[in-house]
């Protein structure tokens, strides 16, 4: 990877695992962000949260069950999308992605509290256009995140259990593939 896109890639994915307390879920399927720049919309059965961060440019949404009834798995999905025009490291392509991310720099901005001996990488799998990582991390257990762009920006979803109720790793990658593919419906590709 380019150093330029390497430095681009790190900052972003620094401010993107930013940590944010679940809020109740609002009812609402989906919500606009970054001035309609893009719309999160939840898989179904789950909603928007209330709590999240945005910034000008950025921003972290929430998304939780619609309703405590047990129809959906009780998880956060959290969606990070980064600074206009951040996709651009998506360029170097998922097999060179797959390999920062092995890497102790990769590692180290994966990681919960910037530890890279917390992190293991599980697997690596590039979906559409979607890179998938199964991973281990000492601080929250393991999960599924996957990154990619969209409009332009780079998003980051990953996907976790409760304490009392975690998600198992088959359950977490489709919490993710259902999120991907929300956010993909929502966010058609701009003609031209």
């Amino acid at each position: 990877m380019p150093p330029f896109l390497r430095f681009a890639f790190v900052a972003l994915c620094c401010l993107m695992t930013a940590a944010c307390d679940l809020g109740a879920a609002t009812g609402t399927r989906s919500v606009t962000i970054l001035a309609g720049a893009m719309r999160v919309q939840g898989p179904p059965g789950y909603c928007v949260g209330l709590a999240g961060s945005q910034t000008d440019d950025t921003a972290v949404v929430l998304i939780g069950p619609c309703a405590a009834n047990g129809t959906v798995a009780a998880a956060l999905v959290t969606v990070s999308v980064g600074r206009a025009a951040s996709a651009g490291v998506m360029v170097a392509g998922p097999q060179v992605l797959a390999d920062f991310f092995s890497s102790p720099p990769g590692r180290r901005t994966l990681s919960r509290n910037g530890n890279a001996a917390d992190v293991r990488i599980l697997a690596a799998a590039h979906v559409g256009d979607a890179l998938l990582l199964h991973l281990q991390d000492r601080a929250v257990g393991e999960y599924w995140r996957a990154i990619l762009g969209l409009n332009g920006r780079l998003v980051t979803v990953s996907a976790l259990g409760t304490d009392t109720a975690p998600l198992t790793p088959d359950k977490g990658r489709a919490l993710v593939d259902a999120t991907l593919k929300a956010l993909q419906t929502a966010n058609p590709p701009h003609p031209g």
